[in-house]
């Protein structure tokens, strides 16, 4: 178990000296917080699909969102890849490997918006599927925060379709 000394910054995060925050208050050091999950964020939002509410999560490269309408889907935006997590309410299973290096998704769909629609591109069949009922403005506009956060000089490196980056950066 760690010690905290009385002048050392409180473990609460609140950037006061211990002895002036928590020292009375707790006697040990919290456990270290979670390290995000892809798994725990696809069950979030599954959660929300099942409770019929509309959510948009942001975490790193990714994009979770569900809809009113039950439906849920994991959304990668470097390569544009999605894979649909729940349906009408119901999960659907995902298979995802994750490490705290790598994270392993056998995506089934790519993804892109076009005119304000939401468009589904299957690697199975190329059939492609419009989905008007989705969010697509505000997918945009998290797509479009994730990569303002990426440098300038990996910009290059990641792939997307030139008519998506064009619409990203206008939005």
């Amino acid at each position: 178990m760690a010690t905290i000394g009385r002048n050392d910054l409180c473990f609460c995060g609140s950037g006061k000296k211990f002895k002036k925050c928590c020292l009375g208050l707790r006697v040990t050091a919290p456990a270290k917080p979670a390290i995000p999950s892809v798994k725990n964020e696809v069950e979030k939002i599954q959660g929300s699909a099942a409770a019929k509410k509309a959510a948009v999560l942001a975490l790193g490269v990714f994009v979770l969102f569900s809809t009113t309408g039950g439906d849920a889907w994991l959304l990668e935006v470097t390569d544009m890849d999605a894979i649909q997590v729940a349906q009408d309410g119901e999960k659907l299973p995902v298979q995802i490997e994750e490490n705290p290096e790598t994270i392993e998704i056998n995506w089934t769909h790519k993804f892109d918006i076009k005119n304000k629609k939401f468009i589904l591109t299957s690697y199975k069949d190329k059939s492609e599927e419009i989905r008007e009922e989705y969010p697509a403005h505000t997918i945009l506009s998290t797509v479009k925060k994730i990569r303002s956060r990426i440098p300038r000089e990996l910009i290059s490196t990641i792939h997307l379709d030139s008519e998506t980056e064009s619409q990203a950066q206008a939005v």
